[in-house]
């Protein structure tokens, strides 16, 4: 029986050196929940690039996760939108973003969606500057997953709430070890009632569903406007 397929599409934070990796999961949280029992009868496929914005995940969406059929399509992405405006002068508003995030998800009919809102630990003053850009990219983030019945993972927030910045992504950007668990932990809490969904309508093996993890409430963001590790 084949095996239904998680898609894991996004940045540096999901690829994390999986190009150079003999198993393709690369280092960080995907590789963590791949070992997991809850994905246990789920193939598992990482589609990280690093430095790439939703415009580059459009550009490869058809290759990289619709030819893939997936069952499940996870997407983080967002930070780059957020740094390429404050380090190279190029911004995308909030209206440009939901309109390209919208775009790719609705080219994976049929497929669950799990989005991952993108996140920020400021390290210095500099990086501070940056968290009402983000907060436009996590309430996009928010608003589609609302509408189009997505489960939500409320990586911000979540990541916030461990402590110290430095002990959990020591750049503000990439999290290290302890960042990468609770990423993979808070992944589990917000997709665990689509995992047993997705298992059961395709008669996989179901893993043992992880004890329910508290959602870490966020602060409040703004609606949405209408209308190589050097990046993320």
């Amino acid at each position: 029986m084949t095996r239904p397929v998680i898609v894991f599409a996004g940045d540096s934070i999901t690829d994390c050196d999986r190009r150079t990796d003999p198993e393709g999961l690369g280092d960080g949280y995907v590789r963590l929940l791949a070992g997991r029992p809850e994905l246990a009868g789920f193939e598992v496929r990482n589609r990280g690039i690093s430095g790439n914005r939703v415009l580059d995940l459009q550009a490869r969406w058809e290759d990289d996760v619709v030819a893939e059929r997936p069952a499940i399509v996870s997407v983080l992405v967002g930070i780059n939108e957020t740094w390429r405006r404050y380090d190279s002068g190029d911004a995308t508003s909030a209206a440009e973003f939901e309109r390209d995030y919208r775009a790719i998800l609705q080219r994976v009919q049929g497929a669950r969606l799990v989005l991952v809102e993108p996140f920020l630990l400021p390290v210095d003053d500099v990086q501070r500057t940056w968290r009402a850009d983000l907060d436009e990219k996590r309430a996009v983030t928010r608003s589609l997953a609302a509408g189009l019945g997505a489960a939500l993972v409320p990586a911000d927030a979540g990541l916030r709430a461990l402590g110290a910045a430095s002990d959990i992504a020591p750049d503000g950007i990439h999290p290290g070890e302890l960042g990468h668990q609770e990423l993979a932990r808070l992944w589990l809490a917000g997709a665990t009632e689509i995992l047993e969904a997705v298992a059961h309508e395709h008669g996989a093996t179901p893993g043992v569903v992880s004890e329910a993890v508290p959602e870490a409430v966020p602060e409040a963001i703004p609606e949405a406007v209408p209308e190589d590790r050097a990046s993320s």
